[in-house]
């Protein structure tokens, strides 16, 4: 079982003026505590709830994966994950692109349908209706993984049309960066894992086993090997999580078959208590 940093919260001790330091800092230390991952939400606010209002502190996710690939050295960068409506799938394929090839082969591409309405209507983002969000969330895997495949062919969908996919460089991760589908929906999103996507990201809950075993269906029908694509996972945190509850929790969902939980807390305002926390399972869970 993996571990991964997935960082939900940028309210921090100090405030914006540390935040830069604070980041690089928390990276690294991550790196150095076992971490093999390190991911951002691809959101402008904060999403309310236990994460903080909408007021909270957010950055914009690519800008951010950029500047942990200067932070780091090992780690796999992607978010968890980009809203196919907040970009155009060319111009998102190569914004994954020119992260792999700056970071040394080290960028993903994860992915979703999106859902945070009050966030794009706050901002002037337009947001479809959830058929069209999949839709184009379909044309988006299409359009990016002809653009990895060096295939410079006009692409013509219902939303999107191209008249040439050039991608030069071409990603350093070969076939393509690594591609992750959020969301754990029966029909729509689990069907589009088993055909296009490296892994799925399924929230920790009662419903995971049910919803792997769905995978599993969708697989079959495609004709793919399950056990091809990755299952990974969130876990949140807070001020009392302890090494003990931690581990188990993630235990947990190892047994029903998930490799990889990506860690997030919620309201910690000193990021090295988090790291604290990493370093003490990674061991456990190896």
């Amino acid at each position: 079982m993996e571990l991964g940093l997935h960082i939900a919260d940028f309210t921090w001790t100090g405030g914006a003026p540390v935040l830069g330091p604070a980041l690089a800092r928390y990276a690294r230390d991550a790196e150095a505590a076992g971490v093999t991952r390190i991911t951002v939400m691809d959101h402008f606010w904060q999403l309310g709830g236990d994460l903080g209002p909408y007021e909270h502190e957010m950055l914009e996710a690519y800008t951010t994966l950029g500047f942990l690939a200067a932070h780091t050295e090992r780690a796999l960068l992607h978010t968890l994950v980009t809203g196919v409506v907040y970009h155009e799938p060319a111009v998102l394929a190569k914004k994954v692109t020119t992260l792999d090839v700056l970071s040394g082969g080290r960028a993903g591409l994860g992915v979703g349908a999106a859902w945070n309405a009050d966030e794009s209507k706050g901002l002037g983002i337009r947001f479809p209706e959830v058929k069209e969000r999949f839709e184009r969330l379909e044309e988006t895997l299409r359009i990016c993984l002809q653009m990895w495949s060096g295939d410079e062919d006009p692409y013509t969908g219902t939303h999107h049309t191209l008249d040439r996919t050039l991608n030069s460089p071409q990603s350093l991760s070969r076939p393509h960066p690594y591609l992750l589908i959020g969301g754990s929906g029966e029909k729509k999103t689990l069907r589009l894992v088993a055909r296009y996507a490296d892994a799925c990201n399924i929230f920790a809950g009662p419903e995971a086993a049910r919803k792997l075993d769905v995978l599993k269906e969708h697989c079959a029908a495609v004709g793919r090997d399950y056990e091809d694509v990755e299952k990974t996972t969130t876990l949140a945190v807070g001020r009392d999580t302890t090494p003990d509850d931690l581990t188990a929790r993630t235990q947990a969902m190892a047994e029903l078959g998930f490799t990889t939980a990506y860690v997030y807390s919620q309201q910690i305002r000193e990021p090295a208590r988090v790291v604290d926390l990493l370093a003490a399972v990674v061991p456990r869970i190896a």
